[in-house]
């Protein structure tokens, strides 16, 4: 998965976790392999890349393709001339396809793509794979103990949209003719291999275990054998397990009555030595086992391959393996859609745009989300009550124009008169907080620095009323759409209990990576609390420059349009007039927005996908980003409603795909980064840093190095660069110099191969 998943992915294919060893779709959970039960959803729809992100680092994990856009010919025989007849007859009736499979050959498997999905059907030994139904492309077969092949193109050389197209009538026809050509034999065998059975179908793999090879030994007589079936035996074993199998060999020789006869010139011992292994191995002695009755118990391991996956220590153990359990992402880049909005968001992308230094597209949209929720508070619902409190933080390292956003929308607030909804930029207390809300209810916190912010509220010495930040902030988050009832205190006269009618607090953090990485690995990724954000990253820390930058004054048609949300829908009644002047205490009825047929159908789905991710990643944190998918998707596709018609808004197909969309990327982005980041513990977080270090920064010198790892000692540092050299991660290359040598560092790829080298001046 980690080698093909994206690149698949990215050729319009359907792909889905294989369990190691085995043809089966699962899942990697609490440290263990399980059965994937919902794989089938995959069938109809393309896998999102934050699935892939995810899968890649699950210990061996293999790639099957769901099939429904695609359709697989699997031809499942082994008479060689035959299994080439029938893909012939595929060629001639269906097209050419390049694509062909090998498992265990010459069984072979044939893709091409379905012009409309369609069910499959099965006529033993032949079945097409279409709707429901699933294939496995790139992983070790559970027979041969080898990796699957493609003779010719394979799906990551070649998208789903160049493939040779079919329909049902065709794929029907061809195998009702090619079903004709298969002896009735064949058809009985393949119906009784369909069965559940013990036996060993892998003839030609050469792999075995010593102990499934003395179990099958046993069942075999040596009474007085022809000299070439003696020696294929020999040969067989000596490819199944190699030096370790000669004495098994000799006891096993020494059964025969020619054995130890005066005269032999060829003895076991000699035959052994010369014997060299070609096309025979362990599946030869299990198939001639079985042939005279032998079962194999089912605590053996008969695959040496599989016995010698399995020894090897899990590869999260380690803090090494831990680091590197995932090879470098490709280049981090936000989807140009995601910019694609209109109304109100577009006229703050724009104004914000044009009016920086340093353009940040993708940061301004983040800050216009969070605006346009604020200036909505308690006037808009969606069906299912969801409000337009959004949390959201804005990623970008120092100097990149982070901060422009922020300030362009407290302008964009005092233009339209609305200062009442806009917050402190520091959130001091929890008190504090509580207090600002009740003197409007809903209100927009731009907070600068807000990894610093976080690293203060999350710390584990952090002071009482910072650390209940966080608490506040939860509760408020999830009491949008009903009363906020605060703590109850002794002295209510000092102290009265806070209660707020459905506050709608927003927040937008600005940051520069590392200290709001640093703040997450108190457990706030782990617990969920981070999930409630919206993650913005700016895939360009240091954009092109714009010499002539528009006026920061905002335009009149966005404090207009600012104007038209914070009025609401004409003639709606919110629940009088203290309601409507924003009363903290005044119950409010706020206007439905509604969904259009299509909407309505694309939310549903939303909902469907969410509910199967978070069945699908049981007990990984990757479930607390997934609880937030249809809520956030539902938030933001109301809000692009609103902004291109807040008088009549109403919420369309292109505003859930748009809103669903953008959410999947944040989740991404979070899970991407954490990976990278995020660590359990200070002796990993530091590997990790350093790692990071090294990979971003190119070929490097051990100057080079220290300089931007200022935060370990000399010896803290020496010693994990030497432990990443031996685990494979960097490679360390030394070159004369004019006084001495010089020592350059390079991280590399998970196959040993250096990353992005950079030219020395």
């Amino acid at each position: 998965m980690a080698d093909y998943g994206e690149r698949l992915v990215d050729n319009g294919y359907s792909v889905i976790p294989i369990i190691p060893g085995t043809k089966v779709p699962g899942r990697f959970t609490s440290g263990e392999w399980s059965p994937y039960p919902d794989w089938a959803r995959h069938c109809d729809r393309p896998t999102k890349p934050f699935e892939v992100d995810i899968w890649r680092r699950w210990p061996g994990c293999g790639v099957g393709i769901a099939t429904g856009a695609v359709v697989g010919i699997d031809i499942d025989i082994l008479d060689g001339a035959l299994a080439i007849q029938i893909a012939e007859l595929a060629t001639s009736m269906l097209g050419d396809t390049p694509c062909l499979r090998i498992g265990r050959a010459p069984k072979r498997l044939l893709v091409y793509r379905a012009a409309t999905p369609f069910a499959g059907r099965k006529r033993h030994p032949l079945e097409l794979l279409a709707r429901g139904q699933q294939f496995v492309a790139y992983a070790v077969h559970p027979d041969t103990g080898r990796p699957y092949e493609w003779p010719e193109d394979s799906l990551v050389e070649l998208p789903v949209s160049r493939l040779p197209v079919v329909d049902e009538a065709s794929c029907a026809a061809f195998l009702d003719a090619a079903w004709q050509l298969v002896p009735d034999e064949v058809r009985v065998n393949s119906i009784l291999a369909d069965a559940p059975t013990s036996t060993w179908r892998g003839p030609s793999d050469p792999k075995g275990t010593r102990d499934a090879i003395a179990a099958a030994l046993a069942w075999l007589p040596n009474d007085d054998l022809p000299g070439n079936e003696w020696i294929t035996v020999g040969a067989a074993l000596k490819a199944a397990i190699g030096e370790e199998g000669r004495d098994l060999w000799l006891d096993w020789s020494r059964q025969s009555g020619k054995s130890g006869q005066s005269g032999r010139s060829d003895t076991p011992e000699r035959r052994w030595a010369s014997l060299r292994p070609h096309s025979v191995g362990a599946g030869k002695i299990y198939w001639l086992a079985e042939q005279r009755g032998w079962v194999p118990d089912p605590a053996l391991t008969l695959n040496g391959t599989a016995a010698e996956q399995a020894a090897q220590p899990n590869p999260a153990a380690g803090l090494l393996a831990k680091v590197a359990v995932a090879p470098p992402p490709k280049p981090y880049r936000v989807p140009p859609e995601l910019l694609q909005v209109d109304g109100t968001l577009k006229l703050f992308l724009d104004y914000a745009t044009a009016s920086a230094v340093s353009p940040q597209p993708f940061l301004s949209l983040g800050a216009a989300i969070c605006l346009v929720g604020a200036i909505a508070g308690r006037r808009y619902r969606t069906p299912t009550d969801l409000r337009s409190n959004v949390y959201a933080i804005g990623i970008a390292d120092s100097g990149g124009g982070k901060d422009h956003a922020r300030r362009c929308a407290k302008r964009a607030i005092y233009a339209a008169g609305l200062d009442r909804y806009l917050g402190g930029e520091d959130l001091a207390s929890s008190a504090g907080l509580l207090t600002s809300l009740q003197r409007h209810p809903a209100r927009l916190f731009q907070v600068d620095e807000f990894g610093q912010f976080l690293k203060l509220v999350l710390g584990p010495r952090a002071p009482a009323h910072k650390s209940a930040i966080w608490s506040e902030l939860t509760k408020l988050y999830t009491s949008a759409a009903e009363p906020y009832i605060g703590a109850e205190y002794a002295d209510q006269k000092a102290r009265p209990r806070v209660t707020i009618e459905q506050p709608c607090a927003c927040i937008w953090g600005v940051t520069v990576p590392g200290p709001l990485w640093t703040a997450l690995e108190g457990g706030a990724l782990a617990d969920g609390s981070i999930a409630r954000f919206l993650v913005f990253l700016t895939d360009d820390d240091y954009p092109e420059r714009n010499e002539t930058p528009a006026p920061m004054e905002p335009p009149p048609a966005l404090v207009s349009a600012l104007q038209g949300i914070a009025r609401g829908v004409p003639g709606h009644s919110h629940g009088g007039n203290i309601a409507d002047a924003m009363e903290s205490s005044a119950p409010i009825h706020a206007y439905t927005v509604p969904l259009t047929a299509d909407a309505d159908v694309a939310m549903a789905s939303v909902r469907r996908e969410a509910t199967a991710l978070l069945r699908s990643h049981r007990g990984t944190y990757a479930t607390a980003l997934f609880g937030r998918y249809a809520e956030n998707t539902g938030k933001l596709a109301m809000l692009a409603a609103i902004s291109r018609d807040p008088a009549t808004p109403v919420t369309q197909p292109q505003d859930v795909t748009w809103a669903s969309h953008l959410v999947e990327h944040c989740i991404a982005t979070l899970l991407r980064e954490a990976e990278r980041r995020v660590s359990d513990n200070d002796t990993e977080a530091k590997h990790k840093r350093l790692l990071a270090i090294i990979r971003d920064g190119g070929r490097q010198s051990r100057s080079d190095i220290t300089r931007r790892s200022q935060f370990l000692s000399r010896r803290e540092r020496e010693e994990i660069v030497a432990s990443l050299i031996e685990a494979g991660l960097v490679v360390m290359e030394v070159e004369p110099g004019t006084t001495r040598p010089t020592a350059y560092y390079t991280a590399t790829t998970p196959t040993g191969t250096a990353l992005g080298r950079r030219s020395e001046p």
